[in-house]
C-alpha cells in the first residue's frame, strides 16, 4: 500500500559517506536453519571476530525483537511474515547506516526469503544456510521447544508440524554437526571479509 502525501527526504550524509567514515560496506548477513540449527551460536561469534576487526556490526535476533518492536505480533503464519519483513526493513536502515547486519532466523518458506532479499537489495544480501538435520536440534532443544511441539503444545512448529522450505540459493552453506564453530566461522569470516571491506 503506497501512501498519500509523504515525500522521501534527502540529507547532506548518504551511505557512501558513512561507509567511509567505518572504512567498511553495510551488508546483512542472513542464517536460516532449523531452531537449534546453530544460527545464533554462529552469528553470535562471527560478530565478535568481526568486532574485534574494528568493524561496525549489529545482531537481530527473532527473540529479542519480539520484546519490543515486534511485540504486538503473535506466532501466526501471517504475523511470521510480517514479523520477517519488518526486521528485513530494519536491517535495510541498518545497511544505509553502514553498519554490517548479523540477523539470525528460522526464515523457512522460500517466499519470504526472496522478499527480504528483495527489500534489502541483492548486492547487500548475504544469505547462510545452517544446514543441521532435525535429529541433532531436537537432542539439543536448548529451548524445549521441540519437546512442547511433539506434546501438541506448539502447533505449526517448523520442522515437526510445518515445513522448513530447503533454500534454493545461498552464499555459504555450514553444517553444524559435521565441524567445530570455530572452523563454522572461519570459512564465514572468509566470506564476508571480501564482501565488507571497502574497496579503495
Amino acid at each position: 500500500m503506497k501512501l498519500k502525501n509523504i515525500i522521501k527526504q534527502n540529507y547532506k550524509i548518504d551511505r557512501k559517506k558513512r561507509e567511509n567514515q567505518y572504512h567498511q560496506q553495510g551488508k546483512v548477513i542472513w542464517f536460516t536453519g532449523l531452531s537449534g540449527s546453530g544460527k545464533s551460536t554462529l552469528a553470535n561469534l562471527l560478530e565478535y571476530e568481526l568486532h574485534q576487526k574494528g568493524f561496525k556490526t549489529y545482531v537481530l535476533d527473532g527473540d529479542n525483537l519480539r520484546f519490543g518492536l515486534n511485540q504486538d505480533l503473535n506466532f501466526s503464519l501471517q504475523d511470521r511474515k510480517e514479523n520477517l519483513r519488518r526486521t528485513a526493513e530494519v536491517a535495510k536502515l541498518f545497511v544505509d547506516a553502514g553498519v554490517v547486519v548479523l540477523a539470525a532466523f528460522i526464515t523457512p518458506y522460500q517466499e519470504d526469503r526472496d522478499k527480504i532479499k528483495q527489500i534489502i537489495g541483492k548486492e547487500d544480501f548475504m544469505h547462510i544456510f545452517v544446514e543441521t538435520p532435525l535429529e541433532i536440534c531436537e537432542k539439543r532443544d536448548v529451548k524445549g521447544l521441540y519437546a512442547k511441539a511433539r506434546a501438541g503444545e506448539i502447533k505449526d512448529f517448523t520442522g515437526i508440524n510445518a515445513p522448513f522450505e530447503i533454500p534454493k540459493t545461498y552464499d555459504l552453506i555450514i553444517h553444524t554437526e559435521k565441524e567445530k564453530p570455530e572452523e563454522s566461522v572461519d570459512k564465514l569470516l572468509s566470506l564476508v571479509l571480501h564482501k565488507i571491506n571497502l574497496q579503495k
